[in-house]
């Protein structure tokens, strides 16, 4: 409990220092989180269920999903809530309703825990380092396990059977919303990419931004 309390303290701080409120989603943060996004030094790899998401990613998350505190529907039509939480009707919840921070603390708990679940079942005995066990995760929470099945995924399922990490690195994009190319999904793919290959979190944007900028 000590320790959940601490990860939780700390995505609340994150969130605070990012400026993201109720009416923050999809965008892009105007400062530094409280934990700087920094490389993840990998030692061993594990097997997926010997690990857990790391307080990094957690941030990572809150960037890229944003807060919010009332319940909508995202574009496919879904009840959604907190940090891209779909809405479960055990949760009990109707569009228009708003929750509290602590709540959407726990809904990112257990979307986490069915994320590492779904990980698990994706690589099996594989083993990953911290950076790449993360990256799958991140790759589940904004995608779902359904579309990283042996049908819809066929590539990567085939690259995890071979233990083949190379290959694996290259099916993590997804670009594609509603079957059209996102700018969004793809600062995301590229993020992710970094993260299973370098350790390195920091996101692409500002200085993609900046290029771009002194390009102009």
């Amino acid at each position: 409990m000590p320790h959940r309390r601490k990860r939780k303290a700390a995505l609340a701080l994150s969130a605070g220092v990012m400026g993201l409120s109720a009416g923050a989603m999809h965008q892009a943060p105007q400062s530094q989180p409280a934990f700087a996004m920094q490389m993840i030094g990998p030692e061993e790899r594990k097997p997926a269920a010997e690990m857990q998401p790391s307080d990094a990613l957690m941030e990572i998350l809150v960037e890229e999903e944003g807060v919010r505190h009332t319940v909508y529907r995202d574009a496919a039509g879904n009840p959604t809530v907190g940090v891209g939480h779909l809405v479960a009707a055990s949760d009990g919840l109707r569009i228009g309703q708003r929750v509290g921070q602590d709540r959407i603390l726990d809904f990112l708990e257990e979307d986490l825990k069915e994320a590492k679940r779904a990980v698990m079942r994706l690589t099996g005995d594989l083993p990953l380092y911290q950076h790449e066990f993360d990256a799958l995760v991140d790759l589940v929470y904004n995608v779902g396990e359904g579309n990283l099945s042996e049908d819809r995924s066929p590539r990567l399922n085939e690259a995890i059977a071979a233990a083949d990490y190379d290959a694996i690195a290259e099916e993590l994009g997804y670009h594609q919303a509603s079957g059209v190319n996102a700018r969004g999904l793809v600062y995301r793919s590229e993020r992710r990419a970094a993260i299973w290959a370098e350790g390195e979190y920091e996101d692409p944007r500002p200085a993609r931004h900046q290029l771009e900028t002194r390009r102009a």
